[in-house]
């Protein structure tokens, strides 16, 4: 299977593409550029695995959470795409795609995801990684720090911009199950790829961002 991804929900953008378990991946993060940046970059990964739009099987993209004007043009990018080119998509968790990162960078199974969601608060999720099944524990949530749900003593990754923030609330909240701490991670295209082989495809009009909270910020 053939899939292109794009992930733009932080400050990086990112497309990549996976060709029978092979992913390449461009990834640059720019601010507040994903929408003049992110078409090219699609372009920029097809040209690298030598595999034209006509030879893709569907469109991942990072549905979020995270930042609104970053989910946004992930979901309509991956949207306009799979309408022109007659694919499905397939949206995939953004941290979901946090808690990949932490597997194969560093080799930690149970991840403990807490991304900056700004108003004091962070967007969180618990995973338990099986190769490319990203299993969530409990659910997706907008919360502030201190009202983050308790974990079991074990080996927790602590992974995501709001550790780096918010790392003295939620320490003192949950530190006795996290082993490891590592806040200078955003999302990768990769991650989505990789997590998306797993996935079934959608019809292009369910591409649909995931905000997690009605009074969203950019």
């Amino acid at each position: 299977m053939k899939i292109l991804a794009i992930e733009t929900s932080s400050d990086a953008c990112s497309a990549a593409l996976a060709v029978d378990g092979e992913i390449l991946e461009v990834y640059r993060v720019a601010p507040r550029e994903h929408t003049r940046l992110i078409l090219s970059m699609v372009e920029e990964v097809l040209a690298l695995g030598a595999c034209p739009l006509s030879m893709i099987d569907a469109i991942a993209f990072g549905r979020g959470p995270g930042a609104f004007t970053g989910v946004r043009v992930a979901a309509s990018v991956a949207q306009g795409i799979a309408f022109g080119a007659d694919l499905p998509v397939i949206p995939v968790s953004s941290l979901a795609a946090i808690a990949s990162y932490g597997q194969r960078n560093f080799d930690m199974a149970h991840s403990f995801v807490a991304v900056d969601a700004r108003l004091g608060e962070v967007y969180s999720g618990r995973y338990i990684l099986q190769g490319p099944s990203a299993n969530l524990v409990g659910n997706e949530c907008v919360l502030k720090p201190d009202l983050l749900p308790l974990i079991e003593e074990g080996e927790w990754l602590g992974i995501g911009s709001g550790w780096g923030i918010f790392e003295d609330q939620l320490s003192s909240r949950i530190a006795q199950g996290v082993s490891r701490i590592e806040s200078d991670v955003n999302p990768h295209a990769y991650d989505v790829a990789y997590l998306a082989q797993q996935l079934t495809p959608l019809s292009a009009e369910l591409a649909l961002p995931v905000y997690l909270r009605d009074n969203v910020t950019s």
